[in-house]
């Protein structure tokens, strides 16, 4: 039976909290076989992750594969899931995260109604939560008035995207042919490239469908997490490299069409890009203000419209506020988002 969609996991030391992920998805599933999910150990070192991998595919030879690569970081882990996968579409799940069961059957069915018909969709877009174990409480993203709800549609018909409703890769489901025309330009050894992953592949998608359904689980409390304050902070050096690929992927005035994507893939730049002058103001990072500062005059030099709508709109300005009163009021505001959307 031909596979209607790969679940790549990204394995790195996991084996803790892997199984949780794997059986949320086979459960989820009712162990279809339509299905694949491949497992990436990453060259762990810690723990007897790849033997729990292997034997996930001594279980469930016909859904379960297991690949082991030299540890290479998220992005090459992905990059080796796409490789592996046979699929006709494409979905990420960390190893610490998992999915919903319901909103996982509901995702099949219209992948299979796809596939019946014959309707080529190019990326299908669903609801992820953030689940805070500190607190028990969750926050769900979905992108209600932001997307029509079910129904094939292009660029065109889509609505306005407030900040809280960037298309993460949470919240992805390529069809696997459009990753691997042109590729993703994830570099090795380094977090946080999910950007890259849900940013450069979108003008390539033609047809797009929102399904209003809340299936990815994301996971917020481990104090090693990459997402945690201060680990993002220490890693500035890897927001700046992630930001600038995102930033040369695209003249995006010039090279993207139509006007909807050009604008929110110059909203999620921006995002990017204030990212990098918050946390250059919260790390101890050697000249990390500098490297935040050449980043900057690098999207001048690039393309001087594009810096213009990051810089100079609201939350540029406001996330560059010079001075000591400045900083403050920088953080202030960060602080404030923070607290509402509840992102790490």
């Amino acid at each position: 039976m031909g596979k209607i969609i790969t679940f790549a996991i990204p394995c790195y030391n996991s084996a803790s909290y892997m199984d949780h992920c794997i059986e949320s998805i086979l459960e989820g599933s009712n162990y279809a076989d339509d299905l694949q999910i491949v497992i990436v150990d990453d060259g762990s070192t810690k723990d007897n992750t790849l033997e729990k991998a292997q034997d996930w595919q001594k279980r469930y030879p016909n859904i379960v594969k297991a690949v082991h690569q030299e540890n290479g970081g998220h992005g090459m882990a992905v990059l080796k899931g796409i490789e592996e996968a046979d699929g006709a579409y494409f979905k990420v799940v960390d190893s610490d995260d998992w999915v919903d069961g319901e909103a996982l059957r509901e995702l099949l069915k219209t992948l299979r109604g796809f596939d019946e018909t014959g309707t080529t969709v190019d990326l299908v877009i669903t609801n992820y939560v953030y689940e805070h174990v500190e607190d028990n409480k969750s926050t769900t993203i979905d992108y209600l008035f932001a997307l029509p709800r079910g129904r094939v549609m292009g660029w065109k018909d889509i609505g306005h995207f407030n900040t809280w409703q960037n298309l993460l890769m949470h919240a992805l489901c390529y069809r696997t042919a459009v990753l691997r025309d042109g590729g993703v330009p994830m570099p090795a050894h380094t977090f946080y490239v999910d950007n890259i992953y849900a940013f450069v592949p979108l003008p390539r998608c033609k047809t797009l469908y929102y399904l209003d359904v809340d299936l990815y689980r994301y996971f917020i409390g481990r104090e090693d997490q990459s997402v945690n304050e201060s680990v993002m902070a220490s890693r500035i050096d890897q927001q700046v490299r992630v930001t600038r690929i995102m930033m040369r992927s695209y003249h995006i005035y010039k090279d993207v069409h139509p006007v909807q994507l050009r604008s929110y893939m110059v909203g999620y730049l921006t995002i990017m890009m204030s990212v990098c002058s918050i946390f250059c103001k919260m790390t101890d990072y050697p000249n990390a203000r500098e490297l935040v500062d050449d980043l900057w005059q690098e999207l001048h030099d690039f393309d001087r419209r594009m810096w213009r709508r990051c810089r100079l709109g609201i939350i540029g300005l406001s996330t560059n506020l010079p001075g000591p009163v400045g900083e403050k009021m920088t953080l202030f505001f960060y602080r404030a988002a923070q607290k509402i959307i509840k992102f790490n």
